[in-house]
């Protein structure tokens, strides 16, 4: 599983797959007031990434690789 909620934090990690996107939005919809880190996302499926356009979460860490997290703060922003 590359995604896991622990204090108040939705943490990403490794690649988020197109398989993963209702169970990233039925996390996201449990824990609204969490915010997202992004730091050990290396890819995020672009349904997943719609999931996130759409709940609007706060991102609390960028993911530490370069082009992702350009990527993400340009469509997150």
């Amino acid at each position: 599983m590359s995604m896991r909620y622990q204090n108040k934090t939705i943490e990403l990690t490794d690649t988020v797959a197109v398989e993963e996107a209702e169970e990233l939005l039925a996390l996201l919809q449990k824990h609204p007031t969490a915010k997202l880190d992004l730091k050990a996302c290396t890819h995020l499926h672009a349904a997943c990434l719609q999931v996130l356009m759409a709940t609007r979460m706060v991102v609390k860490t960028w993911p530490q690789e370069p082009r992702l997290a350009t990527w993400l703060r340009s469509a997150l922003h």
